[in-house]
């Protein structure tokens, strides 16, 4: 690969991106801004094995989080027989006592997941995080990858690259898997979402029709979309963008007004499919994120193949005692918190900060995990006329229908600071393309 040749596009793909509104919202102290979200076109580039590698642990690692839900909210052997305390369970934000006793259609809880895991220095790969409410980030790569083809189509014709354009197919593989019978929509906030770019796009993609709650109408317990004309059209799926507490006004937050009221109703007489489930956020609540390894040897009855980070709870004595012992060296994240935020390096604060710190962890143990400080590996990202190195992660995606599957892509986002590991777009980070190797 010649990465001067792939670096002479970068002005004409950004202006690309910029030119389809590839771009991600923020709100800060009230006000919406918009920021284009920079490509950098040096791509991560991920061996087949390695991926083949990748796809088991993540395939395995999903399905054992969609058993963990399904057994919350029914059985809830795990907690019976003790490998999972009640009160990480009914304590977490994402616990939500209207999903108790309500199977999905089909039988699948997190239909569409992402899963972020790093790559150390010594190559062996970490789970970071499993995001499992309405995980975003696809979109961007998708598009980024097709205007490069564009710009560079040569250089896909020479590298043996895995084709990711097929996540909308995967994606609508999904939809229609669980559809109870009518069209399928995507239901956006609207316009000043975060990632409304990504709701668009992806509708197009899929050939969803992209609604909002003022378009869609409960009925006769089924699901309308109302066009301009005021015609009725029965929708059996909804890859629902909005989070739980804004779904349904009569169900969750009667303050809500960009949800359908009485939806709820109908998807737990099974009317009507969400995507993704409601409740899920039971599952990747940080403190939850621990006992991933044990739910996979609890429910598959197999060694798990992925490896979270080192990670210990506060919450027990033994952990608690380390943490304490071992602060400096420590990263700690508060488990209600996400997109970069609520995460505090031990080694960074004042000696007034840490004892704030500390005596808050004592009252509040289940409230924070901590977590060893993995040495990200390095990536090379062209900037400001030179290849600098800077710490990056990957966001792998998994389409739960029959079966999962792994998108042979993924969201690689780095940091644009050289001091930093946190790489979020919120906190003004960019993002590559990922190429699988087919051989």
């Amino acid at each position: 690969m010649d990465t001067h040749t792939i670096i002479n596009h970068t002005e004409e793909v950004n202006e690309l991106l910029a030119r389809y509104g590839v771009k991600f919202g923020l709100y800060k102290n009230g006000t919406f801004k918009e920021q284009l979200f920079p490509f950098d076109m040096i791509p991560r580039i991920i061996e087949k094995d390695e991926f083949d590698y990748l796809d088991k642990g993540l395939a395995q690692r999903v399905l054992a989080l969609n058993l963990f839900i399904k057994d919350i909210y029914s059985d809830k052997k795990i907690i019976k027989d003790g490998i999972v305390p009640e009160e990480f369970v009914y304590a977490g934000s994402g616990y939500l006592a209207q999903c108790e006793n309500i199977t999905p259609p089909r039988g699948v809880y997190s239909h569409i997941s992402g899963i972020d895991l790093v790559q150390g220095k010594d190559k062996a790969w970490y789970v970071l995080e499993d995001n499992l409410r309405i995980p975003s980030g696809a979109s961007y790569p998708m598009i980024a990858r097709e205007l490069c083809r564009r710009s560079n189509p040569k250089l896909y014709m020479e590298n043996h690259i895995m084709d990711n354009r097929n996540y909308a197919q995967l994606l609508r593989k999904t939809m229609d898997y669980v559809n109870t019978g009518g069209h399928t929509v995507i239901l956006t906030p609207g316009r000043y979402n975060a990632a409304y770019f990504e709701h668009s796009y992806l509708a197009e993609q899929t050939g969803a029709h992209l609604t909002t709650g003022v378009e869609l109408l409960v009925e006769n317990d089924h699901l309308y979309f109302v066009d301009y004309s005021g015609r009725k059209e029965k929708v059996g799926a909804v890859y629902r963008r909005i989070s739980d507490e804004y779904l349904d006004p009569m169900n969750f937050n009667p303050e809500s007004v960009i949800g359908i009221p009485h939806i709820y109703d109908i998807y737990r007489k099974g009317n009507v499919a969400l995507l993704n489930a409601p409740g899920n956020g039971v599952a990747d609540d940080k403190g939850i994120y621990y006992f991933v390894p044990k739910m996979v040897k609890y429910y598959l009855n197999e060694e798990p193949i992925l490896m979270n980070a080192p990670t210990y709870l506060p919450y027990y004595e033994e952990d608690m005692k380390y943490v304490l012992e071992h602060f400096d060296d420590l990263v700690l994240k508060d488990v209600a918190e996400a997109g970069g935020y609520g995460v505090v390096f031990g080694s960074s604060m004042t000696r007034e900060e840490k004892e704030k710190f500390i005596a808050m962890l004592k009252n509040e143990p289940r409230r924070f995990i901590a977590q060893e400080v993995i040495d990200f590996l390095d990536l090379d990202i062209w900037d400001n006329g030179e290849m600098v190195p800077r710490k990056a992660d990957l966001r792998a995606f998994v389409l739960m229908s029959d079966k999962p599957y792994v998108w042979k892509s993924g969201l690689t986002r780095f940091s644009r600071n050289p001091d930093s590991f946190i790489v979020n777009s919120s906190q003004g980070g960019g993002f590559k393309d990922t190429w699988v190797l087919c051989q």
